[in-house]
């Protein structure tokens, strides 16, 4: 055996060990929220198929990252609720899911939601250990802009950026709103609606809403929104309650939702 050929350090190996490590923080954090009573440390061993020392140690470096665990050896460790976890332990699918999602956000949606995209993407950039490398650079997926995109029907006009940050500042604070509505025959029309989701698709953006000029609920293109007035009164209904009215009713599934634009 040569000596000291197991001290050399190298950096590639250092780098996997250490998302690897982080990986194992993040699943053992979960194993923890997922049980309401203290869970011994070979549980925790046996579920994540490490050794009963390695969660001790894990255990003692969240400790010290903030992690309020309480419990000892023999009896069985819990989480406090409120911890939450640096936004540095990601996986690999994780990371690109969350590259993929912000450079859809930045590619096809109104300036200030690009902008809010741009600078979340940033900050976790900002966090993440050294190995992970340049978010921007290393991230594999790719999302086309309006202007760049695969063959097909080209998208409808952008709605008013105004306009959606009225719609959306409507949906958060369960406001309800005041519409002026083009339809697709050309028809103007007034609504005053109680708005509970906006879908973004590559046809359309789309608010779901309750009408209460037409005692329905009815989607509308925002490309077809001419203006959006804020009214002061708050919706009689909560937002959770009526999409999950809106979706029985509908039979439609909130990840499958085309995009009608029925009035």
């Amino acid at each position: 055996m040569v000596a000291g050929v197991c001290d050399i350090a190298n950096p590639v190996t250092e780098g996997i060990d250490t998302m690897a490590r982080s990986g194992r923080l993040l699943a053992l954090v979960q194993e923890l929220r997922a049980h309401r009573h203290p869970v011994t440390a070979a549980r925790l061993a046996e579920v994540l198929e490490v050794s009963v020392r390695t969660i001790y140690r894990d255990i003692a470096t969240l400790q010290e990252q903030g992690a309020v665990i309480e419990g000892e050896a023999g009896i069985g460790y819990q989480l406090r609720d409120g911890y939450l976890l640096p936004p540095l332990m990601f996986s690999d699918d994780e990371l690109d899911a969350l590259v993929l999602g912000m450079r859809w956000v930045a590619a096809r949606t109104d300036p200030h939601l690009r902008g809010a995209s741009i600078a979340a993407l940033s900050k976790i950039a900002a966090v993440l250990p050294a190995g992970w490398g340049d978010l921007r650079e290393s991230r594999t997926l790719f999302v086309g802009g309006r202007g760049a995109r695969a063959p097909g029907p080209q998208a409808p006009p952008s709605a008013d950026p105004a306009i959606m940050i009225c719609l959306r500042r409507g949906l958060r604070q369960e406001r309800i709103l005041d519409l002026t509505y083009r339809d697709a025959s050309g028809a103007e029309t007034r609504r005053r609606i109680w708005p509970f989701v906006l879908g973004y698709f590559d046809a359309a953006e789309v608010v779901g809403a309750w009408c209460e000029d037409r005692q329905a609920f009815r989607h509308f293109r925002t490309d077809r929104i001419l203006a959006v007035a804020e009214t002061p009164e708050r919706m009689p209904r909560r937002r959770a309650v009526l999409l999950k009215e809106w979706s029985e009713a509908e039979g439609i599934s909130l990840d499958m939702l085309d995009p009608p634009d029925r009035n």
